[in-house]
């Protein structure tokens, strides 16, 4: 199979803007031009999307968003995050939680849950409710040959996403070998799922698959939201760039894990996408083909595959309310990490585990 191409522009997407100019001169005059317009945007009390937006040829954004996301690693302020909105995390008890995500998902067992022993991560949604992970370390004698990030229910109402990363929980308890490096955080996006009527986006109304900080989100996502999607509220891509809890969690994760191969799982496109460098990619994943559907502003496609030059494989299944059946479940699983083993290695420093203590 061909290899991916560096960069896909979605189906939909605007020819890309040309080069308006090149030299130290040019970019000198258009950081000055990028601080004096964030200046007056402020005293005129706009916000950071508005005062960055009226500069839409600024070039030093790349270096903005990179100094965005390495903020967010390290705690300091975000521009346009107002964290006085987001809660301290709830002391629910793994009990708790387990129940609540049960009683939303029945193809989820609360007992079953609590067994997987999920781990704190630090981080909780908008609300206080935590984001949980689970581990699964490589042999003690040997290094892995991949780490791998699998990231469920970022998108709140797609159930099949969360459920099926629960699924694959109960297989990696009972066959991990410790060839590979997981770490598995099955909801995402808890404030989306657990509301009376689940959403997409979180509890700010924020599409995370659209808050990533990619190159170009100052200077398309707006755009891209109001002209390809019509203000449709479910796609809205935030007031700035990791502007949400949850998203920032996602970009935390990848800086301190340095995963060698991302999954996020979706619903119901009922197919299976893949971005990053130029690869072999998954032909297919049980009865999910290969289609290559291009990436968007602030989506993790974009960020992690493109900017990161990270290999992303997201898995969209067909339903969003229902699981494929079980053998259909366990194909998917042994298609995924045959395609694993068999292209991806890990050539980089040894990592930590997490110290984190599971919930009560």
């Amino acid at each position: 199979m061909p290899a991916t191409p560096p960069h896909r522009q979605p189906i939909d997407a605007q020819p890309a803007r040309p080069a308006t100019g090149t030299g130290w001169p040019m970019v000198a005059i258009r950081r000055i031009r990028c601080i004096l317009t964030l200046g007056v945007g402020v005293l005129l009390g706009l916000s950071p999307w508005t005062a960055w937006s009226a500069d839409p040829s600024n070039l030093s954004a790349h270096e903005a968003l990179e100094a965005i996301a390495q903020d967010a690693v390290k705690g300091n302020h975000i521009p346009g995050v107002d964290k006085k909105t987001e809660k301290s995390p709830p002391q629910l008890s793994m009990p708790e939680m387990c129940a609540k995500i049960g009683a939303k998902l029945r193809s989820v067992d609360p007992l079953t849950c609590q067994k997987f022993n999920l781990q704190r991560t630090g981080a909780a949604s908008v609300n206080g409710l935590p984001i949980l992970l689970k581990e699964y370390p490589p042999h003690p004698d040997r290094p892995p040959q991949a780490r791998i990030l699998l990231l469920g229910g970022i998108h709140g109402d797609e159930y099949s996403s969360i459920s099926i990363v629960f699924k694959w929980l109960e297989i990696l308890e009972a066959h991990h070998s410790g060839l590979f490096h997981w770490r598995v955080a099955p909801l995402v996006n808890p404030d989306g799922l657990l509301r009376d009527r689940s959403q997409r986006t979180n509890i700010h109304g924020v599409d995370l698959n659209r808050n990533f900080p990619t190159t170009d989100w100052h200077r398309e996502s707006r755009e891209y939201w109001v002209n390809k999607t019509h203000s449709d509220p479910r796609r809205f891509p935030g007031p700035a760039p990791l502007s949400e809890p949850e998203s920032r969690w996602v970009a935390e994760e990848i800086e301190r894990f340095r995963p060698n191969v991302v999954i996020s799982v979706h619903a119901p496109f009922g197919l299976l996408d893949f971005d990053g460098p130029p690869t072999t990619p998954p032909e297919r994943l049980g009865a999910l083909y290969l289609t290559l559907l291009g990436t968007y502003p602030g989506s993790l496609g974009r960020y992690a595959g493109i900017q990161k030059k990270l290999p992303i494989i997201t898995i969209e299944l067909p339903l969003s309310g229902a699981l494929p059946n079980t053998t259909e479940i366990a194909t998917m699983w042994s298609d995924m990490v045959r395609w694993i083993r068999g292209n991806v290695r890990d050539r980089g420093p040894k990592r930590t585990y997490l110290t984190e203590r599971p919930l009560p």
